[in-house]
């Protein structure tokens, strides 16, 4: 064999042996992008499903908001029921405040009203010719104004009024000054024969009345006047023996003085 020959052949098996120790790198480089692909394939998936967590979450954090703000409507809407209830709570309570106190006045104004209606109807202590008794104040007011009709001059209006009082109240303790001044309504209207019996029953029911004395004489008076000089004489001569101190017996003896 011939070098050149031999040349050859050394230098195809350097070229065989270089190929054979290239041939399993090539290989490892075809096995390395195949697991970096399904690398980059499950790191798809991981983020596709993280992905789809994450649509998940916000879907579920979107619902729970819109819940959430329901509810907050919800509340708003049940705090202004409660304000406008409140409000309508307190206009209740000051109306019932302003009608109690409307009652309370009412009732004030009633209970004042009765205690002056009771205070009417209750008996009052009064004076008349220095004698003092209790009364009525329908009594006293009736009184009153037929004694007020007399010295207006009416002696026709206080003679009826004056008899209507007597027969209205015959125990009344103004009885006596009554039947005096009845008496002389009549003496003025020369009802003398009335006049005296006024006058007489005055000083038969209360002889210590201060106006007995008076009503003798006056008693006499219309006697005078009815032409019965005799029995005015006997009327003056009882004035002067049961009341000789008076001012009345003094007059009636001066009034017998120009009978005689």
């Amino acid at each position: 064999m011939s070098a050149a020959m031999l040349l050859r052949g050394l230098r195809g098996i350097a070229i065989a042996s270089a190929a054979a120790l290239m041939l399993p790198a090539a290989q490892a480089g075809l096995f390395d992008d195949e697991e970096a692909r399904r690398a980059i394939l499950d790191l798809r998936k991981q983020i596709d499903q993280g992905n789809e967590q994450s649509r998940a979450r916000q879907a579920e954090l979107a619902e729970q908001l819109s819940q959430l703000r329901r509810s907050l409507l919800d509340l708003n809407a049940q705090l202004e029921q409660t304000r406008a209830e409140m409000a309508k709570l307190r206009g209740q309570d000051e109306q019932l405040a302003r009608d109690v106190a409307e009652l309370q006045r009412r009732q004030n104004d009633l209970q004042q009203g009765l205690d002056d209606r009771v205070r009417k109807l209750e008996p009052q202590k009064v004076s008349v010719d220095g004698k003092e008794f209790l009364a009525d104040p329908e009594e006293k007011r009736q009184y009153d104004e037929a004694i007020a009709v007399l010295r207006k001059g009416d002696f026709a209006g206080a003679a009826a009024s004056l008899a209507a009082f007597t027969r209205r109240y015959p125990a009344s303790g103004f009885n006596d000054s009554a039947l005096f001044w009845l008496g002389n309504a009549q003496y003025g209207r020369r009802e003398y024969k009335e006049a005296i019996n006024a006058f007489r029953s005055m000083v038969q029911t209360s002889p210590d009345h201060p106006r007995a004395p008076e009503a003798l004489l006056s008693i006499a008076n219309c006697q005078v006047e009815l032409k019965d000089p005799k029995t005015a004489r006997k009327t003056l001569d009882e004035l002067l023996k049961a009341y000789p101190k008076s001012e009345a017996a003094q007059a009636g003896r001066e009034r017998l003085a120009s009978l005689k």
